[in-house]
């Protein structure tokens, strides 16, 4: 069988001498003739058959690309609440909004009751797995005229009858433990899940309104180069009509304002759909936000950032922490499968009260019962058994290798917005000196078209970069808000706004007066959740 991420347990609590006695002699004489579980292994186990889990090894950096820039800095830094950092309080309305409204973290929070719920039938499965209470009435005739009838005082009879029944497997090879073992890890992975999803969710907020912001701003831009487009095209008009130019002059000056004016719609195009993206983050039905988010400025970040270091990742972001216990689940549903080389042995028993008339049904003859322990043993299973085995273990080894690629991915993703986040301020830079070096050169180009000393197509040319060199810069300005989004979004960060005792859900959420949708499900300390680097699991 393929190598195991595992190692032996520590021994727990035996249980009862019964127990411990049974478990011995069955153990000793089952162990060696079928399974994968060794008799050494099955005590250190607890009592269990199958592996224990220890967390796999993930490839991590040293260091980042980038740990040399004073702009990176290497200490720790609470990233819980992020997005504070650009100090705009619509941004924070808005992420404290989608985090009470938002549907797909919603559907996130019920999976985690669904996995919580699955946890308890779980545990259930340790007690007596079948109890019924039975009762009936029954009126019976028997025939007088069938062969071999043996003679019986009475033809018309009835029957009162009522009892209880029980069946209980007991868990010998620890089949129903690492059940249990396996939704305990699910419940954590969900948890988990919930958090990357609210990781996510307040990343991409954060991003749409850095990109809302940028194109008011591309907007702000453009309409005020069509004001001066339109004044150039005054001039070259009044030039004209006094002899000085030509009408190509004319021709150019309203070319140019026509193809600047055609931005106008495009970013209006741009702005509506970033808008409508909110609305749905935000779960509302898509309405104009310009009134909810005021005006404002591209949020400014700060030019250095905390990052800590690359080992960080593995306690930081929940999708590797996800992936973590996904693997810890399957590893136990390894155990599960191996449970089923070796007999069921379970205690089954009745007891109740059986009587032809119901005055009698409790009468001290009435009792009626049996008790009595059975097994059964699945054999010439023609290998299904094992290639289960071997396929519960190939999809642990398969979300091993996932979690892997996940600790490698998430590196990546930081290493990726750190160099977005960090080349940004170089080019707002160079951006914005380029803007205000072009519109001093609007200005004289426009002078000295009016004073006679140049043609028209150098104000021509000099309008037309204005427009595009005022657009990068907008763009630049929010690249670095952008990059700084993806860094934290890389780290993790941001999934402890639900332990805020001030960002609850909402519990009467409703989105839209339209629709009444269900509360959000509280999901702030749920047991068997961590939020923390993810433990070895001894069993």
């Amino acid at each position: 069988m393929p190598t195991r991420h595992v190692r032996p347990g520590k021994a727990g609590k035996l249980g009862t001498p019964v127990r411990i006695l049974w478990a011995t002699a069955l153990a000793a004489a089952t162990l060696s003739a079928s399974g994968c579980t060794t008799l050494s292994d099955y005590i250190n186990n607890c009592f269990k058959v199958g592996p224990n889990y220890k967390r796999p090894t993930a490839p991590v950096a040293q260091k980042w690309i980038d740990a040399d820039d004073v702009r990176v800095r290497s200490e720790p830094e609470d990233d819980s609440h992020w997005w504070t950092v650009f100090n705009d309080p619509v941004l924070s309305d808005l992420i404290q909004t989608a985090y009470r409204e938002n549907l797909t973290l919603r559907e996130a929070g019920f999976r985690v009751l669904q996995a919580r719920a699955s946890l308890g039938i779980a545990v259930g499965e340790l007690f007596p797995q079948n109890q019924e209470m039975i009762g009936s009435y029954t009126r019976r005739g028997v025939s007088e005229n069938v062969a071999n009838r043996i003679a019986t005082p009475q033809r018309w009879f009835s029957t009162w009858d009522y009892g209880f029944g029980l069946a209980w497997e007991l868990d010998f090879w620890g089949r129903f433990r690492r059940s249990i073992e396996a939704a305990e890890d699910s419940l954590d992975a969900s948890v988990e899940n919930y958090d990357d999803v609210l990781v996510l969710l307040i990343s991409d907020v954060a991003s749409n309104y850095v990109r809302y912001r940028v194109l008011e701003q591309q907007l702000a831009y453009t309409r005020a180069v069509v004001k001066l487009q339109t004044q150039s095209l005054q001039i070259a008009q009044a030039k004209f009509k006094g002899g000085q130019v030509s009408q190509l002059d004319v021709n150019q000056a309203q070319a140019n304002l026509s193809a600047t004016e055609v931005v106008i719609p495009q970013l209006e195009i741009s702005l509506r759909e970033v808008n409508d993206k909110l609305c749905v983050l935000l779960g509302l039905p898509p309405e104009d936000l310009k009134a909810k988010l005021g005006a404002a400025a591209i949020p400014t970040a700060p030019t250095s950032v905390a990052v800590g270091i690359p080992a960080d990742l593995l306690r930081r972001r929940p999708d590797i922490r996800r992936a973590e216990r996904e693997a810890a689940a399957q590893c136990a549903e390894i155990g599960v499968a191996d449970a089923e080389f070796y007999p069921q042995i379970s205690i089954n028993a009745t007891w109740g009260w059986a009587a032809e008339h119901f005055k009698d049904l409790f009468a001290h003859g009435s009792f009626r019962g049996s008790i009595g322990p059975e097994f059964h043993w699945a054999i010439l299973n023609y290998g299904r058994i094992l290639n289960n085995v071997r396929v519960q273990d190939a999809r642990f080894q398969e979300l091993v290798a996932h979690y892997q690629q996940i600790v490698l991915r998430a590196d990546g993703e930081v290493e990726d917005g750190l160099a977005r986040f960090l080349k940004a301020q170089d080019e707002q830079r160079n951006a914005k000196d380029s803007v205000k070096a072009q519109q001093a050169a609007v200005k004289d180009a426009i002078a000295q078209y009016e004073g006679g000393l140049t043609d028209f197509n150098r104000v021509a040319v000099v309008e037309e970069q204005l427009v595009s060199r005022q657009n990068q810069l907008a763009q630049a300005e929010g690249e670095i808000a952008l990059g700084l989004i993806q860094v934290y979004r890389a780290l993790g960060g941001g999934w402890q706004i639900r332990c805020d005792t001030n960002a609850t859900p909402a519990t009467n959420a409703t989105p839209s007066d339209a629709t009444s949708l269900a509360p959000a499900p509280q999901i702030h300390q749920l047991p068997n959740s961590t939020n923390q680097a993810p433990p070895v699991a001894e069993r």
